[in-house]
């Protein structure tokens, strides 16, 4: 997938992740990019869209967006998001659903933390999905790049209701790629372990962190054009993690026995 002249959106664009991936897709030379997120931060994608069209010079030429506030939880607004999409630019070419949260908890979180992760890490996805593949089979190409996290596909010991989610949204990722790669949509699935974001910097240490080391957005940024040029399904930052997933399929009991061991010298498997 090569995205000079491609129609892009990106949802969770405001900050983080999402900011760095559209400031990098611009220097691609894109048709345009569509900036979402939630409507309190419709000043920081305003003024991220001004930023874009009015470029940076050689390396990041003019590029023309459009800033949508939406609240990704909600299908009416994925919706709306992808119809003023369309109307201004035409057919989507890629969809990055990137909007994410997350927060400390076990599984005697409340019921509403549960639903929010559930709403946010995978319905929408699947409200994603249902706007824009039939479009893109229709047209026979297309590609959604789906933010989960390593967490999916190992674990993260202090949220419970993160881990779980991000595991669900790359079972959703590998259906999605399996009943319509055939006709010509791709599906690629991000799974960081911790980037120098607002989201992990209001959180203290992770052990992942202290471990693996925390990267910049923009060179996860630059490893999604990278797994997107490749076309690959699981886009890893850091790459050690292929090799604890691996570990982990290849003795499950093994790996349980060692994270329950990790989780008790962390404190965190008592109460």
């Amino acid at each position: 997938m090569k995205l000079e002249q491609r129609t892009i959106v990106i949802t969770g664009a405001a900050s983080g992740i999402g900011r760095a991936l559209a400031l990098r897709f611009a220097a691609e030379r894109p048709r345009a990019l569509v900036l979402a997120d939630l409507p309190q931060q419709a000043a920081a994608l305003d003024t991220l869209a001004a930023a874009l069209q009015a470029g940076d010079g050689a390396a990041r030429p003019p590029v023309p967006a459009l800033a949508v506030p939406t609240d990704v939880g909600s299908e009416a607004s994925v919706q709306a998001l992808v119809a003023a999409a369309e109307a201004r630019f035409g057919p989507i070419d890629v969809f990055c659903s990137n909007a994410g949260l997350i927060r400390d908890g076990t599984e005697e979180a409340p019921d509403a933390e549960w639903d929010l992760n559930w709403q946010v890490h995978v319905k929408a996805h699947v409200y994603a999905a249902r706007a824009v593949v039939p479009g893109m089979r229709a047209r026979g190409s297309g590609y959604l790049l789906n933010t989960a996290s390593a967490a999916g596909l190992i674990t993260s010991l202090p949220s419970a209701t993160y881990a779980v989610t991000k595991h669900a949204a790359i079972a959703l990722a590998e259906y999605l790629s399996i009943r319509h790669g055939a006709h010509g949509v791709r599906v690629s699935v991000l799974c960081p372990q911790a980037v120098d974001t607002p989201m992990v910097q209001g959180r203290p240490g992770s052990s992942a962190a202290k471990n693996d080391g925390i990267i910049s957005a923009e060179a996860l940024a630059d490893c999604v054009v990278a797994g997107m040029d490749a076309e690959s399904f699981l886009i890893l930052p850091h790459p050690q993690v292929l090799e604890y997933f691996q570990r982990k399929a290849q003795g499950y009991d093994r790996w349980l026995g060692g994270m329950r061991r990790f989780a008790e010298k962390l404190g965190l498997s008592s109460g």
